[in-house]
């Protein structure tokens, strides 16, 4: 199969978490919570280091919301469009 071209390929944001709760499973949990598995599937959230979150572009807004209303201690502290920009 041949590999994508650059313009099909998804658009990716990289943030960068902060917070106590900042961990694999509770981001997961309070994103499936806000945004439901649909919002989930179309995010495709990946870590892609401890801290550091990939999203897709259109769903950022969402996963921002999605941390701003939970209860948990999870912040935005970057975000940034290449993962060495990021760090």
């Amino acid at each position: 199969m041949k590999p994508l071209k650059p313009s099909h390929r998804e658009n990716k944001r990289y943030l960068l978490l902060t917070g106590r709760d900042a961990n694999k499973k509770t981001v997961e949990q309070v994103i499936l919570e806000f945004i439901g598995v649909l919002g989930y599937a179309k995010a495709s959230p990946v870590f892609v280091k401890e801290n550091i979150l990939a999203v897709n572009r259109k769903a950022l807004n969402n996963i921002r919301a999605s941390f701003l209303a939970s209860d948990k201690d999870i912040s935005i502290a970057k975000v940034s469009g290449g993962i060495g920009k990021v760090k």
